[in-house]
């Protein structure tokens, strides 16, 4: 008679029995779970009441206010270039020279035009002495004296128009040589030596002297604010020292159609011999703004119709609910509700409760709360 299975079928209950036995001494061993304060991160703001003026800066280039683009006043081909970039001309300074062939027959024309009027004049002249002398013994009837007094006005008008042509032709070799009209400093060469131009070509460029400032590009945001600044101050990288004080002479009317910002131009009555033209300059433009504390709009909680905000104490938040005083810029005025000094939640302000506990983000105690915490 064969026993083993009815052997297993004893062992079977004793091993069940001794693997709940072992269960129930490990859990009795293990030490219960502490349960885990649940601390958020959040981003916060230290209040500051705002002051009676912020702070804008754009940064712009030193440029002269008039900047001439000269030409040739004529056509032609330029023999002689006097000037180099940066070299500082007075006016009337030779700048440039065009081959002066064609202007001098031109002009030589013109005189020998003068001279023929000159001789057409004089005969008609002495034609007409002569009949008013037969007119007079009544040779030659009136009619015949009216020809010869309208040939006179003829010649006389043919030798005005000589004069003025000759006149004219002057003027355009003249022009054959180009001057500076104004004292300054070139800052460009349009055309070199060998090179055909036509009249009212600019070929060069001359920076007048008497008159510096700064061009910046405004955004379109900031157009009604840099319009209600009290104070612009002027630093170049160069020379970071003490600011020079400028003053807003232009505002364009239109956004540039490729940059859509505004061209503006910071004018330097005080400007030295330190600030030359290219140079980087930074314009700080002081603002007036109302007096009160200034939260981002993401601090802001709404709740039943009222309008509150997460204030954090001892590493806790706490609802605290506010007066509005309206907009100034991207930023809302609180009238009332809050002090400076106190800390308030500018983001994720939906996810928190009453009493709970946060950290924020970016400070280095908060970083160290948060390890400890993990221990």
């Amino acid at each position: 008679m064969r026993l083993f299975p009815t052997a297993q079928r004893l062992r079977a209950p004793t091993s069940v029995f001794s693997l709940v036995l072992v269960t129930a001494v490990l859990a009795a061993c293990s030490k219960p779970q502490e349960k885990t304060e649940d601390i958020r991160p959040v981003r916060a703001l230290q209040l500051a009441s705002a002051g009676n003026a912020a702070a804008l800066e754009l940064a712009g280039e030193v440029v002269p206010r008039y900047e001439s683009r000269i030409g040739f006043r004529v056509g032609g081909k330029i023999i002689e270039r006097k000037v180099e970039i940066g070299t500082r001309v007075k006016r009337g300074q030779l700048l440039m020279q065009l081959d002066p062939t064609d202007l001098q027959l031109s002009q030589a024309q013109a005189k020998a035009q003068l001279a023929a009027a000159d001789s057409s004049l004089a005969l008609a002249k002495a034609e007409l002495d002569r009949y008013r002398e037969l007119r007079s013994r009544n040779f030659v009837s009136q009619a015949v004296l009216d020809a010869k007094q309208a040939a006179y006005q003829s010649a006389l008008s043919s030798q005005e128009q000589a004069q003025a042509g000759l006149k004219a032709q002057a003027n355009q070799r003249s022009y054959s040589t180009l001057a500076a009209d104004a004292d300054g400093v070139v800052t460009g060469l349009d055309a070199e030596v060998g090179q055909v131009v036509a009249a009212g070509t600019p070929v060069v460029r001359i920076a007048r002297d008497g008159g510096t400032e700064v061009r910046v590009s405004v955004p379109e945001d900031k157009l009604d604010a840099l319009r209600r600044a009290t104070d612009i101050s002027v630093r170049t990288w160069a020379n970071p020292g003490p600011a020079l004080a400028g003053r807003l002479r232009e505002l364009a009317p239109a956004a540039d159609p490729a940059t859509r910002t505004f061209a503006a131009k910071i004018s330097l009555p005080n400007a030295g011999s330190e600030i030359r033209l290219g140079m980087t300059a930074t314009v700080s433009f002081e603002l007036p703004v109302p007096d009160g504390i200034r939260l981002p709009l993401s601090a802001l909680f709404e709740e039943k119709g009222k309008t509150s905000v997460w204030v954090i104490r001892d590493g806790a938040v706490t609802l605290t609910p506010v007066q509005l005083a309206g907009a100034s810029g991207n930023e809302i005025m609180v009238a009332s509700g809050l002090n400076p000094g106190q800390t308030v939640v500018t983001a994720g302000v939906n996810l928190l409760r009453e009493g709970q506990k946060v950290t924020v983000l970016g400070q280095p105690q908060a970083a160290a709360a948060s390890a400890g915490n993990a221990k």
